[in-house]
């Protein structure tokens, strides 16, 4: 916000010819001064208690992840998962402190990589404050966190932290620098030449963060393989259910409470007025901010009940879990677009993304791909499609009021707006596809080269609660005879065997 000025030159000629003209001119002018400074400062204060609210927000989505993630998989994988979504937080921090924030907003820079900030050393600065840092890492994890779903149940301890450490350091950094930051070579606010005039609108991240999970989790389970027993001899799928169905609901919940930052947070800001619209001064960015949030609803809503209706036509059964993907499937495409689409668009986008999870979980059967938390069909599938979306429902007045200053710049095909925000869409999702299957496909396939990839055959029989951590992760017998389940099987916390 800036402040307005005060003149005493100015002034005083308005005031008369007294003789304390002047000295009025500069009391008045010098109270006006303060009551700018003061402004501008509770402009500030504003902004960064609304981001910081987002990333308590956003960060509330990892308790989320974990209860999804345990209710998904079996009971005597539980422990473990739980604390991989812990681990993703902790390693996380400290990665993105040290590597991953300087990599993604170390500017200035150049188009490919930050070069700055890295320890946050010469930090805060004029292009941001510790609210940012802390709202861009929470994201950060939430991307680590997607990854764990997919190679769950049969997954070494030490690779989890190796590939975390690596996704959050180095991998998703770079993919937001190009899209997020003002220096990024196809980022919508970058300064100069915009890719197809446009830039991609990829508001809060539908590529950056549900692509860049999804396709490092597709590659982490590709590498793996599936979990014993997921399908039999004659290459057909068996069904290995998650535990507890309570979890995955409350984990839904816990996630859709979660993308009320996530999504509508992305603004950054709350207190800021939007000039040559069509409405009143009641309209502004909190207005923005709000149609944001009703676009997200309404897309995991879409989702929700389209999955659940077209799962009863192909399977007989109103499947909790099935729609519980469908909803957050609605909320991950809608992510790239949810600020700059009409809420009937909502609909549409989140119909379609419960028909695409439901194709690419038919897909991933027919190729024996074992995903347990359908993270990478969910979240890159459903990721891939939204960031379509965005390019063709994207309207001419909501893309000038979030990224004002480019007159005539691209919007949705369907909306009159041209082919060339599509095109730009779709490299998008060519470069994140190709930059994660490099660096994070090498990663998984280095683990499984030097041994640290899978547990071997009897851990993953017996379930990683016992052999790994210590006993399970549910009382159901008298603590004395766990201890003799305990010596059934004995720890294995590096087993470098191959299942």
């Amino acid at each position: 916000m800036a402040g307005f000025s005060c003149s005493a030159a100015d002034l005083h000629p308005l005031l008369g010819t007294a003789a304390n003209a002047i000295a009025a001119a500069e009391y008045i002018c010098n109270g006006f001064d303060t009551v700018s400074n003061k402004l501008v400062a509770a402009t500030y204060a504003i902004d960064n208690t609304y981001l910081l609210f987002s990333a308590y927000l956003v960060f509330s989505m990892q308790l989320g992840f974990a209860m999804l993630c345990a209710g998904s998989v079996r009971a005597k994988n539980t422990m473990n998962i739980m604390l991989t979504n812990v681990l993703d937080a902790a390693t996380g921090s400290l990665f993105y402190y040290l590597f991953g924030f300087a990599l993604a907003f170390g500017s200035p820079s150049n188009g490919f990589v930050g070069r700055h900030f890295f320890g946050l050393e010469k930090y805060p600065s004029p292009s941001g404050d510790y609210s940012f840092f802390l709202y861009q890492w929470s994201f950060a994890i939430a991307a680590a966190g997607i990854t764990s779903g997919s190679i769950a149940e049969r997954t070494q301890f030490v690779a989890y932290l190796i590939y975390s450490s690596f996704l959050t350091g180095l991998v998703y950094p770079i993919v937001s620098h190009w899209f997020w930051s003002t220096d990024g070579w196809a980022s919508p606010v970058r300064e100069g030449h915009l890719l197809f005039g446009s830039g991609v609108i990829d508001f809060a991240g539908s590529g950056v963060v549900h692509m860049v999970g999804g396709i490092a989790g597709l590659w982490g389970a590709l590498v793996e393989g599936p979990r014993m027993g997921r399908f039999d001899g004659d290459g057909k799928p068996v069904s290995l259910r998650g535990h507890s169905g309570t979890l995955v609901v409350l984990g839904t919940f816990l996630l859709w409470f979660g993308w009320y930052g996530f999504n509508p947070g992305s603004f950054l800001s709350i207190l800021k007025t939007y000039e040559h619209t069509n409405y009143s001064s009641y309209y502004g960015q909190w207005s923005a901010i709000g149609r944001t949030a009703v676009t997200t609803t309404i897309a995991g809503s879409s989702a929700a009940l389209t999955t659940l209706f077209g799962k009863r036509l192909l399977t007989g059964h109103w499947n909790v879990t099935d729609v519980c993907n469908g909803l957050l499937g609605g909320f991950a495409a809608i992510t790239g677009g949810c600020s700059v689409v009409d809420p009937w668009a909502a609909i549409i986008c989140g119909f379609i993304a419960a028909w695409v999870l439901i194709g690419c979980n038919k897909l991933a059967e027919m190729l024996r791909y074992d995903d347990p938390l359908e993270a990478a069909q969910l979240h890159g599938g459903c990721g891939a499609w939204g960031i379509i979306f965005t390019a063709l429902f994207a309207k001419q007045d909501y893309v000038n009021e979030i990224y004002p200053g480019k007159p005539g710049r691209p919007h949705g095909l369907l909306m009159g707006g041209g082919a060339r925000l599509l095109a730009a869409h779709l490299i998008q999702i060519l470069v994140v596809i190709g930059w994660v299957s490099v660096t994070m496909g090498s990663v998984f396939w280095l683990l499984k080269v030097f041994g640290l990839l899978r547990i071997s055959a009897d851990a993953e029989m017996a379930g990683l609660d016992v052999t790994s951590h210590g006993g399970l992760a549910y009382a159901y017998h008298d603590e004395n005879n766990d201890q003799s389940v305990k010596n059934s099987f004995p720890m294995a916390n590096m087993d470098s065997s191959n299942a």
